[in-house]
């Protein structure tokens, strides 16, 4: 459905005005100087259609009257809004008259996203052009939230491999230590009590080699007391058997010697254990959070796939709206009314009426391509323009058309 025919009375600045499009032209310009009511008249479109609350329009009725009216005619409808101080009342009737009991349900159905102006949303910047575009995607995630985590986690996983880099490098400062290398200090305590009793076991051991020397000696010089030397050897040599082998005494004090060295090395190798465990454990920790970064793109990305933008390659990112993949800001300027008229077609589809209120920023060129694709798309454009040579426009002069 189009607007056939537009009759507004006392609404905001208007006085009375009534426009009946040409019914083979697809843009319908009200044009004017400021501050004449050109902009009311496009307002009353949304009025009629939506009605108008106390915080978006205080004054819905002009200055010095006492009630406003809108009658806005499609092919199949007829809208009445009335505002009165007390407030505002609805008619809608068909064609043959019908009333619909549920009138505002029923223009709910039809009127879409008359709030989407083309050529306003090219001019909004990128956080204003991304708010607007999410304000018509119903999207299956909070965009703001989902980036307040991706944020939160970028910065926890940026500390720990900040962490990792130093432990890293803590690390590379021990080199290589000896592969036998006990895993605990040594004491020199004990060495040095294991060293006294090698020197007691060695003097003891040298005593008892002396006696069998001296029984030896005996025993070649006396063979009378062959008998007695020869038990007196007997015993000797148990002795020494009963001690065992002498002792080392050269490895114990090598031992002794390299205890502080040993120490220093044991007390490093587990420095470095401890460093290692950390290290592990924060390069642990950053895989973790690269995975729940890439989880939350994955949500990111699943989402943009299931949500329906109203115009095929249309996405964003944090900084902004992208078209096929680039940011919508660098698209040319044909480019950028093409798929902002592509916006606004998609989300109007039962009330084909599109409204552009700022329409004196287009060129020529723009213009005829505002208006080609309306004609393609079979829409009618309402615009708002400053004074000039329009042909075919609708000029309001104090309220009223000229």
């Amino acid at each position: 459905m189009k607007i056939i025919s537009l009759e507004t009375t006392n609404y905001k600045r208007a006085k009375h005005v009534q426009i009946v499009p040409d019914p083979d032209g697809n843009l319908v310009i009200v044009a004017g100087k400021n501050g004449q009511g050109k902009s009311s008249v496009l307002d009353s479109i949304a009025a009629a259609l939506g009605g108008a609350n106390s915080k978006t329009t205080p004054k819905p009725i002009r200055d010095g009257e006492d009630r406003a009216e809108i009658i806005l005619e499609t092919e199949e409808l007829t809208v009445t809004r009335i505002f009165t101080p007390s407030g505002s009342r609805l008619t809608l009737t068909s064609k043959d008259g019908a009333k619909y009991p549920k009138a505002q349900a029923k223009l709910d159905e039809l009127v879409g996203k008359l709030s989407l102006d083309p050529l306003a949303f090219t001019l909004l910047d990128d956080k204003k052009q991304l708010q607007q575009l999410l304000d018509l995607v119903d999207l299956p995630f909070n965009p703001e939230q989902l980036e307040s985590e991706r944020k939160q986690v970028f910065e926890e996983r940026t500390a720990v491999n900040r962490r990792a880099k130093e432990f890293e490098s803590a690390l590379a400062q021990f080199g290589e230590l000896p592969a036998d290398l006990p895993t605990t200090e040594v004491s020199v305590a004990e060495l040095l009590g294991e060293y006294r009793e090698a020197v007691d076991h060695n003097e003891s051991y040298s005593r008892a080699h002396q006696r069998s020397e001296n029984a030896q000696k005996r025993l070649d010089q006396l063979r009378a007391e062959l008998a007695a030397a020869e038990l007196e050897q007997q015993e000797a040599d148990g002795a020494c058997a009963a001690h065992g082998a002498p002792v080392n005494l050269e490895a114990v004090q090598a031992k002794i010697d390299g205890a502080e060295e040993t120490n220093r090395l044991v007390r490093k190798a587990q420095e470095r254990g401890s460093l290692e465990f950390q290290y592990d454990a924060t390069k642990d920790q950053a895989a973790k959070l690269t995975a729940k970064l890439e989880q939350i793109a994955k949500t990111k990305a699943d989402g943009l796939a299931a949500a329906k933008f109203p115009v095929d390659g249309l996405g964003f990112t944090e900084d902004g709206v992208t078209y096929q993949g680039q940011p919508f800001k660098q698209a040319s300027s044909a480019e950028q009314i093409r798929v902002s008229m592509a916006m606004a077609i998609a989300l109007n589809p039962a009330l084909r009426i599109i409204r552009i209120s700022d329409g004196s920023l287009l060129d020529s060129d723009s213009l005829a391509l505002v208006e080609k694709t309306a004609r393609e798309h079979n829409f009618q454009i309402w615009i708002e323009m400053v004074e000039g040579d329009h042909e075919n426009a609708f000029t309001i002069i104090d309220g009223e058309v000229a």
